[in-house]
């Protein structure tokens, strides 16, 4: 008799998702789905609004990371009017947005993936949480909550709001970055990058030989990866082409604005959210986990696959490290945590490079604009993928058309493909027990969706 296993919700996630594993009468996977029921409804109702307010509402669509879509929608929108920033204002966007980037990295690893690893999934639910780590390591763990904050402190101070912003504008920046302010925020940035190179070594130590020896192929797959670089092939997480890589290594690269011409968008009929995937390999879609096709991934792992460098000192150490260990393009699902850690190290190193450079502190932060009927498809890399808003306007200014691939969504397919390999090794006969249902939501937990 055929039987379906529910995991929900699946735990220490941003964000909300149920796992069905359906088994077979002999109690094999038959199959296994991440499904995402929640509708957001934002390309729909941004329609008839004036441009100018879309990068303050879109940032509701995700409380952890709502500065990356603040910054992608304002680019879309200097797209739309046909305007540029400012020098400063070009750089105190890609500051605000390395400060996010730092706090949501501390975030997923120490709060949400760590005591999977720290605490094993073994532990009782009751147990393996962030309190457990808490009582398991307090000194780390306040170090954490320290940092984190810190973070987040440096984005209130310099841009009014941590969460929710409203600090980028059309055309630029909404306020100037004074002296004094800089050397307040270099000193912090300092601390940051020392605690990111512990965060490092401590998971070295503690963390990344029980994933490698222990969990390593757990939801492996094998697919291509998308991500963003600089001229040289280095990464970057504000501006740069698109790279997508397929899964032997070749690539190719475009702009953003030419998206469409390279990934398309796919819904299944047992989940709201879209699945992308790329067209331009002339396969098609197909979630068939014994032949897929058209699918990659994004995130951090992606990103250190499809660069050729890391564009920071320490950061391009670990990389060379993480590739003589593991190759490139690495496939093992669980690296997404050793990637996100050598990728805190480097936007700690970028915003310090960012505050360095002498331009930011110039108090002529935005080019005028004037709304009128345009095109606009803005780009950056949050944290859990690339994302991109794409807006047509009216002659008003006002919003015809959305568009929104947001990190997560590149994931989906692949995620899918996780979980039915993970659950796949873990089911035999139809017997389960808690442990081996968390083993499979660590496979979604890896992607931080």
């Amino acid at each position: 008799m055929s039987q379906v296993i529910s995991i929900h919700p699946v735990t220490r996630i941003e964000g909300h998702a149920r796992i069905d594993i359906h088994l077979g009468e002999s109690g094999r996977v038959r199959d296994a789905r991440l499904a995402i029921a929640s509708l957001r409804g934002f390309e729909q109702f941004v329609i008839g609004r004036p441009a100018e307010e879309i990068p303050r509402i879109v940032t509701r669509i995700c409380g952890i990371c709502p500065w990356m879509h603040h910054l992608a929608a304002v680019k879309a929108v200097d797209g739309c009017f046909g305007i540029q920033p400012t020098a400063s204002g070009h750089l105190l966007r890609e500051f605000c947005q390395i400060l996010a980037h730092i706090h949501d990295k501390i975030l997923h690893f120490f709060f949400l993936a760590a005591p999977d690893f720290i605490l094993g999934p073994e532990e009782d639910l009751s147990v393996r949480n962030i309190m457990g780590l808490v009582r398991r390591e307090p000194e780390l763990a306040n170090r954490v909550v320290t940092m984190r904050q810190l973070a987040q402190q440096m984005l209130a101070r310099l841009a009014g709001k941590a969460i929710h912003p409203v600090a980028a504008v059309v055309g630029g920046f909404s306020k100037p970055m004074g002296e004094e302010e800089r050397g307040a925020l270099l000193a912090d940035a300092r601390r940051l990058l020392d605690f990111a190179c512990l965060a490092l070594e401590f998971a070295k130590e503690r963390v990344f030989g029980r994933l490698v020896d222990e969990f390593g192929t757990l939801g492996t797959i094998t697919t291509g990866f998308l991500g963003t670089v600089d001229t040289g092939g280095r990464l970057r997480l504000y501006d740069g082409q698109l790279r997508l890589m397929d899964a032997t290594g070749a690539f190719v690269e475009f702009p953003a604005q030419a998206y469409e011409q390279y990934l398309a968008e796919h819904v299944e009929p047992w989940s709201s959210a879209k699945m992308v995937y790329a067209k331009c390999w002339g396969e098609g879609f197909s979630l068939n986990p014994d032949n897929p096709s058209g699918v990659y991934r994004v995130n951090t792992l992606a990103r250190l696959n499809v660069c050729d460098a890391m564009a920071t000192s320490r950061a391009q150490a670990e990389l060379e490290q993480f590739r003589h260990h593991f190759g490139r393009p690495a496939q093992a699902t669980l690296l997404y945590h050793w990637a996100r850690l050598i990728e805190l190290i480097y936007a700690c190193e970028r915003g310090l490079e960012l505050l360095g450079d002498e331009r930011i502190t110039d108090p002529a932060v935005r080019n005028p604009a004037q709304p009128g009927a345009g095109r606009g498809i803005g780009h950056v890399e949050a944290p859990r993928g690339t994302l991109i808003h794409d807006y047509s306007t009216d002659a008003n200014g006002c919003i015809t058309r959305a568009n929104l691939i947001v990190g997560t969504t590149h994931n989906i397919a692949p995620m899918n493909l996780s979980v039915h390999r993970a659950a796949a090794a873990l089911i035999s006969e139809g017997e389960v027990d808690e442990e081996i249902l968390n083993r499979v939501e660590m496979a979604v937990r890896a992607y931080d969706p």
